[in-house]
């Protein structure tokens, strides 16, 4: 019988600057993606952030992740980018807003895929 892939969610949930979370979290991901597992994303809450498009953190000496997450969808084999759509109406960003390869899902329907993971890291 052939090893079925684990399904792991990441679910970014902070703001990208101010903490070090999402520097972890781009940094765990790698680190899955070596062991070749399922390994979807979900930005939700102030994680929405982390996506928006015309970043330029240079002012506080942070480094921008923005295109960080496109190399991980295709050099580290990430299946999927997930945006809550709620999220981003309650901050006032528009889908147009953010990195073109992100699917825009609503609450319920994103629900429904993290009740469908085996493992879900929150950060």
């Amino acid at each position: 019988m052939k090893d079925q892939k684990a399904k792991i969610m990441f679910v970014c949930r902070t703001a990208p600057y101010g903490t070090i979370y999402e520097q972890e979290a781009i940094e765990a991901m790698i680190m899955f993606s070596s062991y070749e597992q399922d390994i979807s994303v979900a930005f939700i809450g102030d994680g929405v952030f982390s996506l928006k498009k015309g970043q330029d953190p240079s002012l506080i000496n942070i480094k921008n992740f923005t295109q960080t997450y496109l190399v991980l969808k295709d050099d580290f084999e990430i299946s999927h980018l997930y945006v809550e759509k709620e999220s981003l109406e309650e901050r006032g960003v528009r889908e147009e807003d953010l990195l073109a390869e992100v699917e825009v899902i609503p609450r319920a329907e994103l629900r429904n895929k993290i009740d469908e993971m085996k493992v879900l890291l929150p950060f």
